[in-house]
């Protein structure tokens, strides 16, 4: 499935642009709107952005020697062979050009926006299967993948939210198929880089927000402010035909609440355990295999049975509630039926079984506040002992590498320290500052934690010391199929590296390990 090539006037494009320009609007046609001269094809609208490292209007001359028709940016440029527009900011113009050049889909559809440190891709998935329960037709944009129909779309190597025009693409190839709902993951760097300014969401849902990105974001409070743009956008989005109200939907558990709640002009609906919250779980059920609770809001309480383990999945499965019965009106049916279809997500707790007598499971906990959950989750699910494999991503936030070491250290039996996307920094010096928190948690190095930096090897060690009825978890790349060493990406799935793993452990055929540069690294 494809949107269809569009050739459109550029008039149009801005006919609907909701910020100051600076020029006259030529009487030229376009064939799509594009941020990187490198995508350039004959007739593109090229918009230069500012960069974290290098400025896109120095790459304008390049751009239009590659054909695009017209340019935008926000320096004064003049004597340009092709139509130039001075805008303000070009990052919240991209995505407004975008969408005007498809003709704003979002405005035709249900937009429905999830967004949190953790826990967005399982509530994304919980939703779009309740939508599909009730006979919606649905689709959905994940750090995963796109859903528009029976087509799924690759979002990229590494979770963050599709760049604007893609946004817009996926969007009006799903008017284009039929769908009214979407579920749209919309992640920090998203918000704060305008990847999802129009697209005039309905209903925003946050999951909760804790310690990540900082490198980027700066502070906790920028962090924060970043994921709340979701919520202050509900206040511009464009009158549409359905009759609940904008609403945002929040976390009464977590620290976010009383911030957000401030913030956020329009109808509120608040979700969690607590006994005030307005959807609230009640008589939670935790089993080896599953989650049963009572969903109890206002006009409704019902039974709900999850395959997801883990209190973490109950909230997850609250806010999926709280947007589908408590806003929607669904019936409490769609929302029994769409929660118990959903088996897993990918990379997320999911088990790898080749008939090992110990329990293997691949993660994506890639924060401090998520490996908690997941090892205190874990911890549930075995007498024996748990072993933890994880790193922390290089020009990253360094806070979170002492962070999850001692979270491991407390929560873990045995932990091993391995490479996680180092990109140019020392994995040798990031390893050691994991060690550093480890260590501060009573752990003692080649007893109850190793440093193995080839995460191939770290795994093959951790199933080393896997004892019948041990559970060995490695976390932090989940579904991700590449990992970063210096700037290049090597192919890498923990999936298919844990089944490598225990392929040679029980003498079974199996994948090949992938590869990556530190294979031939002495310990």
């Amino acid at each position: 499935m494809s949107s269809h090539p569009r050739k459109v006037t550029l008039g149009s494009v801005f006919r609907k642009f909701p910020l100051p320009y600076f020029s006259p609007i030529p009487d030229v046609s376009i064939t799509g709107v594009v941020s990187d001269s490198r995508q350039i094809q004959s007739g593109n609208l090229f918009v230069a952005l500012p960069g974290e490292s290098v400025d896109g209007h120095r790459f304008i001359p390049d751009a239009i020697q590659r054909g695009a028709g017209a340019v935008v940016g926000t320096q004064a440029l003049v004597d340009l062979p092709v139509p130039y527009i001075m805008v303000e900011d070009s990052r919240v113009a991209l995505a407004h050009l975008a969408a005007g050049y498809y003709d704003y889909p979002a405005q035709k559809l249900v937009m429905l926006g999830i967004t949190g440190t953790d826990g967005k891709t399982t509530t994304a998935n919980l939703l779009f299967n309740i939508l599909k329960a009730a006979g919606i037709s649905a689709g959905m944009i994940s750090t995963v993948n796109a859903v528009i129909g029976d087509t799924e779309l690759d979002t990229g190597f590494h979770v963050t939210t599709p760049d604007a025009p893609d946004v817009q693409r996926y969007l009006s190839m799903m008017v284009d198929a039929g769908i009214t709902h979407v579920v749209l993951e919309t992640t920090s760097h998203g918000l704060a880089q305008a990847r999802v300014e129009a697209c005039d969401f309905d209903i925003a849902i946050v999951t909760n927000i804790t310690h990540e990105h900082l490198d980027y974001h700066g502070s906790y409070a920028d962090y924060r402010a970043a994921k709340a743009r979701l919520f202050t956008q509900l206040a511009d989005s464009v009158p549409k035909s359905h009759s609940f109200p904008r609403t945002g939907i929040l976390n009464f558990d977590d620290a976010s609440y009383e911030f957000l709640a401030a913030v956020t002009q329009a109808a509120q609906l608040s979700y969690g355990h607590h006994p005030r919250a307005d959807v609230r779980a009640e008589q939670v059920d935790y089993q080896p295999e599953r989650l049963a609770f009572q969903a109890v809001g206002e006009g409704f309480c019902f039974p709900v049975f999850t395959h997801l383990l883990g209190d973490y999945n109950v909230s997850n499965c609250l806010a999926a509630i709280a947007a589908a019965v408590g806003v929607l009106g669904l019936e409490p049916a769609a929302a029994q039926a769409g929660i118990a279809a959903l088996r897993g997500v990918s990379g997320r707790m999911e088990r790898i079984d080749m008939g090992q007598a110990f329990t293997a499971i691949v993660d994506f906990a890639h924060t401090p506040n998520a490996l908690r959950r997941a090892l205190e989750t874990v911890r549930k699910m075995t007498a024996g002992r748990v072993i933890a494999v994880f790193g922390s991503a290089g020009l990253r936030d360094r806070d979170k590498r002492r962070l999850m070491a001692e979270v491991s250290g407390e929560l873990a039996d045995l932990t091993i320290l391995t490479a996680e996307d180092p990109r140019t920094e020392s994995l040798e010096s990031i390893l050691g500052e994991m060690a550093g928190g480890v260590t501060a948690q009573g752990g003692v190095e080649g007893k109850t934690f190793w440093r193995v930096p080839d995460r191939g090897d770290a795994l093959r060690y951790a199933l080393s010391l896997a004892g019948p009825g041990d559970l060995v978890i490695a976390c932090g790349k989940g579904h991700e199929q590449s990992m970063c060493f210096g700037t290049q990406e090597y192919a890498w799935d923990d999936r298919i590296a844990m089944r490598s793993a225990l392929a040679d452990y029980l003498g079974l055929p199996g994948p090949e390990m992938p590869y990556l540069p530190t294979r031939n690294v002495k310990n």
